[in-house]
């Protein structure tokens, strides 16, 4: 069944590069897209509008072409014995809701418990960076990222929290303004241990008298 299910992905992962459209159907995507506001993609203020778009949405969804995995294939070893919590907080996050296509903006908090190794801490950023840079939601991404750190670094526990106003409802339908969405994820003795967990909330609000 295993088996069935990899060909399965491998198979629609294909199909979905095989049907990837141009450069210049994207853009004509755009163009109607324009019209269909009640614009004219031929004015003077509009007419390179198409190809600026498709720039951006390269840079905005760049996360597809880059395996988050190999990002954190080069570990170390040599610790010193060090055996307690790393933590990158803040880190600045921007990503795009998969169901209106409107920026996700936010921040991230992620911490583990190596057991044997560590990984460099640009690396861990970037792990977040790359699945920022895809159609998300919220909940998927923030498990996304724990669950890649955890297969990658075998760590004794993984820690991920995301704080963010998502567009889709600070500008558009309820247009609530003020209003951030809290996602977390644990695993290992940050999912186990009560004392772990709050640890990791005094870290995030910079209190550092545990």
């Amino acid at each position: 069944m295993d088996a069935m299910v990899d060909k399965m992905d491998a198979t629609d992962m294909t199909e979905t590069t095989e049907t990837r459209p141009s450069r210049s159907e994207a853009e004509a995507a755009v163009r109607t897209l324009i019209s269909w506001a009640g614009d004219n993609p031929d004015r003077e203020g509009l007419i390179d509008t198409p190809s600026r778009v498709v720039r951006a949405y390269e840079e905005f969804f760049e996360g597809y072409d880059e395996d988050p995995s190999e990002v954190l294939g080069r570990t170390f070893e040599e610790v010193e014995g060090y055996n307690d919590i790393v933590m990158l907080r803040d880190i600045s996050l921007e990503s795009h809701c998969e169901h209106h296509m409107v920026p996700i903006l936010g921040k991230a908090h992620i911490a583990y418990m190596p057991i044997n190794s560590v990984v460099g801490i640009s690396k861990l950023a970037r792990v977040i960076e790359i699945y920022a840079k895809r159609l998300q939601t919220q909940e998927t991404m923030t498990a996304q990222i724990a669950e890649t750190i955890v297969s990658a670094l075998k760590p004794a526990g993984v820690a991920v929290m995301i704080e963010a106003k998502h567009q889709c409802m600070t500008t558009r339908g309820i247009k609530k303004p003020d209003v951030a969405t809290i996602t977390t994820q644990f695993t290992g003795v940050f999912k186990d241990d009560p004392r772990m967990e709050e640890r990791f909330f005094r870290l995030v609000r910079g209190d550092r008298s545990y």
